[in-house]
């Protein structure tokens, strides 16, 4: 009876095993990059999350189909380049802040770009062009969380959206 049971038990793992395959397969075509007003070091510092799967996908579209975005630092580096050079935020919506790279990782099943940026005075907005992966996928969605100074703001690029902005709250003092 309990050899019966447990065959019953593992036919049914098994067959929900494999349907749910292609659900953790899919690539999300969605990233989320995090602006940071950090008052202890007084950078902007800003972490863009890809994931690793849609990351993958990627790098063998652009780079050729032996890019290995898992096992390479080399492919590493040149996808965190490839999203350094499609980023771009300006304080007065023409000249682009400098944006340093700081490094980037993979944690779990997702891979990380940072850069930063000395915070200047008086930033009242903030305006974004981020196309990474957009070139690749017109259905790729980068939404992009500015934290820091009062409130979260958000802009969201997507569809046709090439640049956004978001109007910041006043420093308290």
């Amino acid at each position: 009876m309990l050899k019966a049971l447990f065959r019953v038990w593992l036919l049914a793992t098994a067959i929900l095993m494999g349907a749910s395959a292609p659900t953790i397969a899919h690539q999300q075509k969605a990233a989320i990059t995090k602006v940071l007003f950090n008052p202890r070091t007084g950078n902007i510092e800003v972490m863009h999350r890809f994931y690793l799967h849609d990351a993958e996908h990627a790098v063998r579209q652009i780079f050729g189909k032996s890019a290995d975005i898992i096992s390479s630092t080399e492919t590493q580096s040149l996808f965190a380049d490839y999203v350094s050079e499609r980023f771009a935020m300006t304080d007065d919506g023409v000249t682009p802040l400098p944006l340093t790279p700081v490094g980037f990782e993979i944690e779990r099943r997702f891979f990380w770009v940072y850069q930063e940026t000395p915070v200047r005075e008086g930033i009242e907005e903030l305006t974004f062009r981020h196309d990474a992966l957009r070139d690749l996928w017109p259905e790729q969605i980068n939404t992009i969380n500015v934290e820091g100074l009062g409130d979260i703001r958000t802009a969201t690029l997507e569809g046709s959206v090439e640049v956004a902005s978001v109007t910041l709250d006043p420093p308290k003092n």
